[in-house]
């Protein structure tokens, strides 16, 4: 016997003997020769020898053999028996590897819930009951809308959460809120609008991705009562805000500025983007209703599970005025042709069932728990500086004494391992020097370190 085949009979023979033999010899022969244990181009036994060694059925290993021939792993002539592929490329170390993302001591970053805390268990089991109930039809292309299943659950849940005034047919499921603002700027462009007003301080990501589908978004000043509605621009007839819990100050948008910028987009005939990016988790008082049930017909309500799931699902969705209805399905469907079928109907599913209320009163006794851990640190170790939009969200504005530089501050913690971004960062027009600390995605323990260290680097 050569000696190369005494080593494939000893990598093969534990998954002769596992239960599921024929996968597992299958799994151990790739891995043996994608790690480089089986040499390209090295001729393999026959399928009776190999069968004959490792004690298993000949169809076992002819199973294997057809099956890595088919993946390119193995090659199969007549007369010349079955090797491993000679030209095969395999995966390995990079002679120029791809950059990583930092790995931060403290990561206080705003936007991420507790990944640790997402119901696995009760997705696994949303996801196992979608794929025995969905019809074989919805595996074929997607409706562009969404599946509507999930559009009638999630016109009921905004209606009875939010006050949202819509039915299913008025909702777009998109690929997150990214996904839905570069529609909605497709279309937008294609009617004629160019300026686009954004709060600020405000989500410089957003701005970019506006300014990337041809649009000009123009700062529009935040004060304590949330956008200036007297500074918007002359000739912008779009405004994007987040109304409830304003990115990243935190005010709600006073119900006298509500009814100013309701009344702008009328006399304009303007169109408003309500970003409702994290309006379920509220600590210290009510929600206001969503802007969108003030008038339908003017506001585009945007949404995602991106802070009360995992941003990793890629679901979010649009409720649009009836102008904008047709265009946009027509501009989802050029884009992507629709979003899968598979996790819309798994959260469908925990709509209909409870799941996710169940997940967001977890997750709100959580999050109050880690903010009031923050808090408390901060008034203990950095007393002089003000924590403001506390009552609701993931994050905090931590105001910083106005002779302090926030970028000097945060490139200072940088060095020391602690992410904590410059709330000047997000403004163009200027504005009051602090830190944005995300507190959802860290323990109460960690938050009390990481302050203790903030207060040791600059206090």
């Amino acid at each position: 016997m050569p000696a190369n085949w005494t080593t494939l009979r000893e990598l093969l023979l534990p998954a002769a003997s596992a239960s599921g033999r024929g996968r597992a010899v299958e799994s151990a022969l790739r891995t043996a020769i994608r790690d480089g244990q089986l040499a390209p181009g090295l001729r393999l036994p026959s399928s009776r020898d190999l069968a004959a060694q490792l004690g298993v059925a000949r169809g076992t290993v002819t199973a294997a053999y057809g099956q890595l021939t088919d993946e390119g792993y193995l090659t199969a002539r007549r007369g010349a028996g079955t090797m491993v592929a000679a030209t095969l490329r395999l995966p390995g170390p990079s002679s120029a590897p791809a950059p990583t993302a930092r790995r931060w001591r403290y990561d206080l970053r705003p936007g991420l819930p507790a990944l640790s805390e997402f119901p696995r268990a009760e997705w696994a089991a949303a996801t196992r009951a979608a794929l025995t109930e969905l019809p074989d039809e919805a595996f074929g292309y997607p409706d562009p809308a969404g599946l509507a299943e999930l559009r009638t659950e999630l016109a009921a849940y905004l209606g009875r959460v939010r006050a949202v005034t819509t039915t299913a047919a008025d909702l777009v499921i998109t690929h997150g809120s990214a996904e839905g603002l570069s529609v909605l700027a497709a279309v937008l462009r294609a009617d004629g609008h160019d300026t686009i007003a954004m709060e600020d301080p405000g989500h410089p990501g957003q701005a970019d991705l506006l300014r990337e589908h041809g649009l000009h978004p123009t700062p529009v000043p935040v004060d304590c009562d949330g956008i200036v509605v007297s500074a918007l621009p002359p000739g912008c007839r779009v405004v994007v805000v987040t109304s409830a819990h304003q990115f990243p100050v935190g005010t709600a948008l006073h119900p006298r500025r509500r009814h100013a910028l309701l009344a702008w987009a009328r006399a304009h005939d303007g169109v408003i983007i309500e970003d409702d990016y994290d309006a379920e988790h509220r600590y210290d008082r009510p929600a206001l209703r969503a802007m969108q049930a003030m008038d339908p017909a003017r506001v585009v309500y945007m949404g995602s599970l991106s802070k009360t799931l995992a941003p990793a699902l890629r679901l979010g969705w649009l409720v649009l005025p009836p102008q904008l209805r047709a265009n946009t399905v027509s501009r989802k469907q050029l884009t992507d042709l629709g979003c899968s079928p598979l996790p819309q109907a798994a959260f469908a599913r925990m709509l209909r069932g409870g799941g996710y209320d169940r997940h967001l009163r977890r997750s709100r006794t959580a999050y109050r728990s880690r903010r009031d851990a923050l808090l408390a640190a901060l008034a203990e170790h950095l007393p002089s500086w003000s924590p403001i939009g506390v009552a609701a969200g993931l994050h905090v504005v931590l105001r910083l004494p106005d002779d302090v530089d926030d970028k000097v501050v945060s490139q200072r913690l940088a060095a020391v391992g602690i992410h904590a971004p410059a709330l000047s960062g997000y403004s163009k027009l200027g504005t009051h020097p602090g830190l944005v600390l995300g507190y959802a995605a860290t323990t109460p323990d960690r938050l009390r370190d990481a302050v203790r260290e903030i207060a040791l680097t600059v206090g």
